[in-house]
């Protein structure tokens, strides 16, 4: 019986890649590096912000030092534009208010950093929506890594078995597969179906409705 669900952030309950790509633009732009498309973005997010900018970065470029230093600039600016493109989802604002009718307890593990990870879910689904929201954290390794899931099973005392992890990249069904939790793969994200299939996906669904199914 499933009694928590832990949702990814990016791809899964928010489209965000918008405002993601402009900010590392921003970035970019501010150091005098070029810019990128909005569709390379899809393949440069998931691992947290300082692997994305890595990503975006030339590949000659890509010390620490620079990514540290576009790191700050692409913070200062998504801290102020971080919901001026992102949008939930069609149907996952309804799927998640189901969930908790039906008495199901609903959790956040994203790897955006933890401040941005709790003012977007606070601004679209308000704070008392998700029992636990966590993002990455300083010391705390980020997904695949299953940490971030276990610490959420720790603080809703519920167990794997009991638990759908819901995501939208390999890293996510990798994460849950890590964590010992059947992954649901949504076809709606930012990378392929086929990515998640490959990775190991228990369900792999295409709109939110159908998450209450598999309950």
């Amino acid at each position: 019986m499933t009694r928590l669900v832990i949702f990814d952030l990016d791809g899964t309950l928010l489209d965000t890649i918008d405002d993601l790509a402009a900010s590392t633009n921003y970035a970019l732009r501010r150091n005098g590096y070029p810019e990128h498309e909005l569709a390379a973005y899809r393949y440069f997010v998931g691992n947290g912000v300082a692997k994305l900018i890595e990503r975006a970065l030339p590949e000659a470029e890509r010390s620490a030092q620079n990514v540290e230093r576009l790191r700050r600039d692409f913070v200062e600016y998504y801290t102020e534009h971080s919901a001026d493109l992102t949008k939930p989802y069609p149907g996952i604002r309804e799927t998640v208010s189901e969930l908790g009718r039906r008495g199901i307890v609903r959790a956040v593990a994203s790897n955006k950093y933890q401040a941005a990870t709790e003012k977007l879910v606070a601004h679209f689904f308000g704070e008392e929506t998700f029992r636990v929201v966590l993002g990455q954290r300083e010391g705390i390794a980020p997904k695949p890594d299953p940490t971030i899931v276990r610490d959420i099973l720790s603080r809703t005392g519920f167990a794997p078995a009991e638990t759908l992890y819901v995501g939208d990249s390999c890293v996510d069904m990798q994460t849950a597969r890590n964590g010992g939790l059947r992954s649901v793969g949504v076809s709606w994200g930012f990378r392929p179906r086929a990515e998640l299939e490959q990775n190991g996906a228990t369900f792999v669904i295409d709109c939110p409705a159908q998450l209450l199914d598999l309950l």
